[in-house]
């Protein structure tokens, strides 16, 4: 497993940007904004699927993308990615504890070329991460955004979290997720209400994205009233959640993907590049 960790860490050098180069220190030449965080607002939303397909689409683009799963009590992505899970202590928890650790052995390739997870483990108890204060949050952001062209961070909805507002803060651009539901105006505006009672910009997370639309009568006149952003709507897709979990990605290994929803997840990719 040493020997395992040894290579990742190499492999991730050897896959930076190619508009970087290491001579011993990192270059910094990134993108002007390269952190975004997602955020659910109601149930019926999966965003370990949407990010997941989002993070290989934009691999595709030749950027080397790391994303960041941050629901520490409840952590799936790496099941989505197909990689395998971090042993108790390990990935996400090592970074936080430790100042020193190399950030470059807890961040796992997965099998998709350019696309790289940061993870807890879900062996972690859930009371490690209770004393965790913001600046940590803060502190392996800012580390994880100097190795990687663009960061994805699946936020958890747990505003109290230093988790949640502390991904909030740093991101450059925030997609909130909804469903259809009656209850999703009221959500996002409590939680953009709290996140600036606190000092984070609401404007960067005023871009929605609605997940698996069903083609039903829902009033999207107050969005536009709030001036809030819908950014896409994904359909329904069933193979995505059949895909899932499987630990496949949908719109690399399906076949028969919904051709609006890979038009969707575009517009999306388009969203995040143009603020460059």
């Amino acid at each position: 497993m040493a020997r395992q960790s040894k290579e990742i860490a190499g492999l991730i050098l050897e896959k930076a940007s190619p508009r970087e180069q290491f001579h011993g220190d990192i270059q910094e030449d990134k993108l002007l904004y390269s952190v975004f965080g997602f955020i659910s607002a109601t149930d019926f939303t999966d965003n370990g699927i949407l990010i997941s397909n989002l993070g290989y689409a934009l691999a595709r683009q030749n950027y080397n993308v790391c994303i960041v799963d941050l629901k520490v009590f409840y952590p799936n992505l790496y099941l989505y990615l197909d990689v395998p899970q971090n042993k108790r202590g390990n990935g996400l928890l090592t970074v936080l504890k430790d100042d020193r650790a190399d950030i470059r052995e807890e961040v796992k390739p997965t099998k998709y070329d350019r696309l790289y997870l940061l993870s807890p483990s879900p062996q972690d108890l859930m009371e490690e991460y209770f004393d965790f204060g913001i600046e940590k949050v803060y502190a392996m952001l800012d580390t994880v955004k100097k190795y990687f062209d663009i960061v994805l961070i699946d936020i958890p909805n747990n505003p109290p979290l230093e988790f949640c507002l502390g991904a909030m803060k740093q991101s450059h651009m925030g997609f909130i997720t909804a469903s259809e539901r009656i209850d999703a105006i009221s959500n996002i505006t409590r939680l953009l209400d709290f996140a600036s009672s606190l000092g984070v910009s609401a404007a960067k997370f005023t871009n929605i994205i609605f997940m698996n639309m069903q083609d039903i009568k829902y009033d999207f006149s107050m969005i536009k009233k709030l001036k809030l952003n819908v950014v896409a709507g994904l359909p329904l897709a069933k193979g995505a959640a059949a895909d899932a979990l499987e630990g496949k990605l949908y719109i690399k290994d399906n076949p028969l993907v919904n051709g609006h929803y890979r038009k969707e997840l575009t517009c999306i990719v388009e969203r995040i590049l143009s603020q460059n």
